[in-house]
Order: C-alpha cells, then sequence, then structure tokens
C-alpha cells in the first residue's frame, strides 16, 4: 500500500508494478492520494504566470498506472499495529484497508511561521488552486487598478510581495513579473507602475545554485524591475499590506508565501520520530523499529549517505523520483524479487527557470545562464515528465509562448478559499492565530 501518489509514490508505484509483473508476481499494489493525478510541482510557476496550461501538469495515475488499484481519498490515520489505514472520501463511508507492506510518501505542505494574518492573506505554491489563484489574483488586481482613483490603493493593488527567495519563489516572481509586463504592454500602462518585492532571510538568491549564479540571478531579476530585499521577511498581513521584519509598510493585496516545505500533516499523528517535520528513516528508507513501514520523498528525513555529518537529502522532486525507486527495489526484497539496497546519489545539480529568454543551471556542477541554461532547463523538464502526451503538450506550451503573448483572460476559476493552506493544502490555521 502506497500513502501519496506524488513523484516518489508515483515512481514507487510504477516500479513496483513492473517488477511484480516481469516475476509474474500476484501481489496487488493499491495506491491512496486525494487527487487522481501525480502534479508536476517544478512548472507550477510557469502555470501561475499563466506560460503553460495546468493540465498539462497534471499526470493521470489511472492512465500511467494502469495495474495499479488507485484509491481517491484522504489517509487519515494509520494504525501501525493492526495494519490497517483509514481513507476518508467523498459522499462515502470511511473505508479501512489493511496492509502488508506500507509506504509512506503523502509529500509536504508549505511551511507556515507564526506571522499574523498569514494563514488567511497569503497563498502558497504547492498546489494546481494555488497557482491559478495566483494568476488570476494578479490579473483581477490589475483590472481594477485601472478604475481605482485613490493612487495609494491603485498603487496597492499593482504590488505583489513574495517572500522566498529559492528557487521555487524566484523562478514564481519572474513568471508573474513576465504575466505583468504583458499586461502593461497590451493596456498601455508603464511596466515599472507594477511593482514586485521578492523576500527572503537569506543573504543571497538562490544559494542552492551557487554564489556565482546567485548573484547572476539577482542583476537577471533586478534588472527587470524586481525589488528584492534579503535578510527581510514579513512581520505581519492583512487584506491591503504588509508589515516587514524592517518595520516598512507596503500596500498590497497579493501575497505568495514560498519558504520551503514541511512534511505532510499526516505523519503529526503517526508516533514515530520525525526531524525537521519528515520522518525518520533508515538509508532503506524504513521507519526504526517498523521494518514493514517505508518512506521516502518530502515525507521522510533520508540519510544522506553521500554528505554524511548526520545530514539528510532535500526535499527536491529530483531525490524523490529516485528514492521512489529505491522504495520499490526494497520493498520487492522483502518478496523475494532482487536485494534490498541503501538510498545513494549523484547529485545532477538545479535548473532554475527565470522567464523570458533567462535561466540559471548547474548540471553536473557545469555553471550556466541565459538562454544556454534556458534550453537546459526546458529539456530537463520535459524529460522528467513521466507521461508522452504531457512531454508534447508542454512542448507545444513553450513554443506557443515563444511566439504568442500570454493570455491575459481572468477565468474564475478557482476561489481565494479553495486556494486557502486549509483547502488546497490541508494546512489548519493554528488555534492562536487569532490572538
Amino acid at each position: 500500500m502506497i500513502v501519496g501518489g506524488g513523484f516518489a509514490g508515483f515512481a514507487c508505484a510504477k516500479k513496483l508494478a513492473r517488477l511484480f509483473e516481469v516475476r509474474e508476481r500476484d501481489i496487488e499494489i493499491v495506491l491512496i492520494d486525494k487527487q487522481d493525478y501525480m502534479l508536476y510541482t517544478p512548472l507550477l510557476p510557469d502555470v501561475a504566470g499563466g506560460a503553460i496550461d495546468p493540465r498539462f501538469v497534471t499526470v493521470s495515475l489511472a492512465d500511467a498506472l494502469p495495474s495499479v488499484r488507485l484509491i481517491v481519498g484522504r489517509v487519515d490515520a494509520v494504525d501501525p499495529e493492526a495494519r490497517t489505514v483509514t481513507v476518508a472520501r467523498e459522499n462515502h463511508e470511511p473505508l479501512e484497508l489493511g496492509w502488508d507492506k506500507l509506504v509512506l510518501t503523502p509529500g509536504s505542505v508549505t511551511r507556515l511561521f507564526d506571522v499574523p494574518g498569514l494563514h488567511e492573506h497569503a497563498r502558497g505554491l504547492k498546489t494546481v488552486a494555488e497557482a491559478l489563484y495566483l494568476r488570476e489574483q494578479l490579473l483581477h488586481q490589475l483590472e481594477s487598478a485601472e478604475h481605482e482613483a485613490d493612487p495609494v490603493v491603485r498603487r496597492a493593488r499593482r504590488t505583489v510581495v513574495v517572500v522566498g527567495a529559492s528557487y521555487a519563489g524566484t523562478e514564481l516572481v519572474a513568471q508573474l513579473r513576465a504575466l505583468a509586463d504583458a499586461y502593461a504592454d497590451r493596456r498601455g500602462i508603464e511596466r515599472d507602475e507594477i511593482r514586485f518585492l521578492l523576500l527572503d532571510t537569506a543573504k543571497q538568491v538562490m544559494p542552492e545554485v551557487g554564489e556565482r549564479l546567485g548573484e547572476k540571478a539577482l542583476e537577471v531579476l533586478r534588472g527587470r524591475g524586481i525589488d528584492i530585499r534579503l535578510e527581510t521577511s514579513l512581520r505581519s498581513v492583512a487584506d491591503d499590506h504588509v508589515v516587514l521584519t524592517d518595520g516598512a509598510r507596503v500596500g498590497t493585496h497579493t501575497v505568495a508565501w514560498v519558504t520551503g516545505v514541511t512534511g505532510a500533516p499526516l505523519l503529526d499523528d503517526l508516533g514515530f520520530d520525525l526531524e525537521r517535520g519528515r520522518l525518520v528513516v533508515d538509508e532503506y528508507l524504513r521507519a526504526p523499529g517498523h521494518p514493514d513501514i517505508l518512506a521516502g520523498g518530502d515525507a521522510a528525513a533520508v540519510p544522506d549517505l553521500v554528505r554524511g555529518d548526520g545530514a539528510i537529502t532535500p526535499p527536491t522532486a529530483q531525490h524523490a523520483s529516485r528514492q521512489g525507486k529505491t522504495l520499490a527495489r526494497n520493498v520487492a526484497a522483502d518478496f523475494g524479487i532482487g536485494r534490498a539496497a541503501p538510498y545513494r546519489h549523484r547529485d545532477m545539480g538545479l535548473v532554475v527557470d527565470l522567464g523570458p529568454g533567462f535561466a540559471v543551471a548547474n548540471p553536473l556542477g557545469k555553471h550556466l545562464s541565459g538562454l544556454p541554461a534556458k534550453a537546459v532547463t526546458r529539456a530537463y523538464h520535459t524529460y522528467a515528465l513521466p507521461r508522452g502526451v504531457n512531454r508534447w503538450a508542454v512542448t507545444l506550451g513553450y513554443l506557443t509562448t515563444a511566439f504568442v503573448p500570454r493570455p491575459l483572460t481572468r477565468l474564475g476559476l478557482v476561489s481565494a478559499r479553495e486556494a486557502g493552506f486549509a483547502d488546497s493544502e490541508g494546512i489548519q490555521e493554528p488555534a492562536h492565530a487569532s490572538d
């Protein structure tokens, strides 16, 4: 039984199905997820920026895993002793299912801090709903600003605050800037009238790619008019402004919080040891004291055997996909197919898309920027998508935006509530948040 159909769970189910089929083993694989698709999260900034249709970044689990039993629902409880899980399903009574081997890959959610108003007024970038809402919210505020007589309110509507200058937040602000530029050009507005602030408590942008590429990205983003304030975050958030940690008050109606992730809320109720919100596992991805329970991806604190010194692997799609394959191998070994193996990786580097005509990347340690990095970045994402139909659709999307302006239509598909942390990610507001 696999809980979670993200990168790790998807890769695990796919490899297990292949291993069992080759060995002609009659073993049922059950995959439980609250969605019926695997979401390719690295392309969510492109969705928010209107460069790619959201359908293209979702991979149908039923189509991609035809031999796997799919249950669409939310796992509310896991009983390690009884070897059961309880699944909540829409329009049905809760379902209790038994398992022989349990693989926990429920993924992660946005890491929130105790910032007044954050849960209510900010939005993350972990789901399709959040990405679509950020796009629609930006367009809505820009349209409203055109009819706003009060210059202070108009300026607030034309101001976007993104918190988190890691690769996800940096990609998001770059794509939203590109969408805003397209809007300004077609509506006869000066681009610099639409203001973007990128905040982070770190001392540099995207520390994951190194100082050299981080400085290059900083230069490009500032050249596009993005106000980047390092060693700065939010003190509070309201519906029409934010207060920064340096005391500055900034009027805005659009706040994106992209500061990192923590393990899915399900992990808190297991009673197992957690590290940084992730389930502690050994190098074989097994939960200590529970050899029949394994975990991987963003939900697991997997020892980094390459770095050593007690380090754990970072929560990236690259690690999650590879850990999914290791999970499959080690589960299969328990059924007499092959041998179990520890998770060990080779860092392939990162790719970061910074909007039209620019990207930074460090594949295999080689530093690239500009158009060469752009080509590598798009080629990597196209290759990494699990299904051919998705690769084809994303490629067409890239080609379309290269020659045709981004669409500015606002469809109203996602409400503010649906894109909130509670509905979209299952993060409940702390009881003391309103105190």
